[in-house]
C-alpha cells in the first residue's frame, strides 16, 4: 500500500464518513419496513382500500410502469398530491441507499487500485473501517430485500409524481433496476464483491489469532497466565479495555456479514471455532474455514 496514495485518496475520512451515513440510511430503511408491516403505522396510501388494485397492478408491472395506464389508474390520479406527500420520505430514503450504493462501489474499487493492506494487529481502525463498511453495506442489502412493499411504495410514488409533473422522476430508472438486482441479493452481493475478494478474505484471516486466543479454555487461559488471582497484572486481559474483548460481538459480524458477501458465506482463513471438533465443518476445501460463532 502506497502512503502518498492512501493520502491523496483520503480512504481513512471517506470510510468514517460513509459508515456513519450508512448506519443512518439502515436506521431509516427500517422505519420503512417496520412502519409498512404494522397496520397501525402503514402509510396512508397502502392503508387506502381504494388504491389496493392500483397497488396490485403496479406490483406486477413493476418497473414497466405507465402513469397514463387510464381508467386502472384512475383513483392515484384523484389522489396524485396526498400520494406524492406521504410516500416522497420513503422514496427518498430508497435514494439515499442508492446513492451510498454508488459511493460504496467506488470507494472499493479506489482501495483495490490502491493495494491496501488490511490486518486487524497491525491497522486496527483501517482494517475495522473497512470491515464495518462491509457489513452496513450487505446489511442494507438484505434489509431492501425484506422490505416487501418496497415495489408498491416506488411505484406508486413515480406515478404521483409524473402525473403532477408530466416527467419521469430523475432516479426511479436506475432506483427500479436496483431494485430488481436484489430480489436475490445473496447471488448479487457475490457478482459485486468478487473482484474485491482477496481484500476482504486477507482482512477476514487477520482476525484467525483474536478467534484463537478467545476461543481457548480457561485450562489455557490459566496456562498462559491470561486468568490467574497471582498473575502479574500487565499481562492479563483486561475487559474494560482489551480490542480481543471489547469488540467480539463486532467481529462476529464481519466474518457472518462480510464472508457471506464474498459467496457462499465461506472464507478461506483458518478455522478458529471449537465447533470444528464437535460437529461437521461446511468448508469443503483444505484448511477448514469454518466462520460458525
Amino acid at each position: 500500500m502506497a502512503l502518498p496514495s492512501v493520502y491523496q485518496h483520503k480512504l481513512a475520512e471517506k470510510l468514517t464518513l460513509l459508515n456513519e451515513r450508512g448506519r443512518g440510511v439502515l436506521v431509516r430503511l427500517y422505519h420503512i419496513k417496520k412502519s409498512c408491516g404494522d397496520a397501525r403505522t402503514r402509510p396512508p396510501p397502502l392503508a387506502d382500500r381504494a388504491l389496493e388494485p392500483c397497488a396490485r397492478l403496479l406490483h406486477k408491472r413493476f418497473p414497466q410502469l405507465e402513469a397514463r395506464g387510464g381508467a386502472q389508474l384512475g383513483p392515484v390520479h384523484k389522489a396524485r398530491g396526498d400520494i406524492a406527500r406521504a410516500l416522497a420520505p420513503f422514496y427518498h430514503s430508497f435514494v439515499d441507499l442508492l446513492e451510498f450504493r454508488d459511493h460504496v462501489y467506488e470507494l472499493l474499487n479506489t482501495i483495490d487500485a490502491s493495494d491496501c493492506f488490511f490486518d486487524i494487529n497491525v491497522n486496527y481502525d483501517f482494517t475495522k473501517g473497512y470491515l464495518d463498511l462491509i457489513v452496513t453495506y450487505v446489511s442494507l442489502v438484505l434489509l431492501l430485500a425484506r422490505t416487501e412493499e418496497r415495489r408498491v411504495l416506488i411505484g406508486l410514488y413515480h406515478c404521483a409524481h409524473e402525473m403532477i409533473h408530466g416527467t419521469s422522476e430523475p432516479n426511479f430508472a436506475r432506483l427500479a433496476q436496483m431494485v430488481l438486482e436484489y430480489d436475490h441479493p445473496l447471488k448479487k452481493l457475490a457478482e459485486e464483491f468478487g473482484p474485491h475478494t482477496k481484500a476482504v478474505t486477507s482482512a477476514l484471516a487477520s482476525l484467525h489469532f483474536l478467534f484463537a486466543r478467545r476461543n481457548q479454555g480457561a485450562e489455557q487461559w490459566r496456562s498462559a497466565q491470561l486468568l490467574s488471582l497471582l498473575g502479574t497484572a500487565g499481562t492479563m486481559l483486561s475487559p474494560a479495555s482489551s480490542d480481543t474483548l471489547a469488540s467480539w460481538r463486532a467481529r462476529r459480524r464481519w466474518r457472518a456479514r462480510a464472508a457471506r458477501s464474498c459467496g457462499a458465506g465461506r472464507c478461506r482463513a483458518p478455522c478458529a471455532s471449537p465447533c470444528c471438533a464437535t460437529r461437521a465443518c461446511p468448508c469443503t476445501a483444505p484448511p477448514r474455514s469454518c466462520w460458525a460463532p
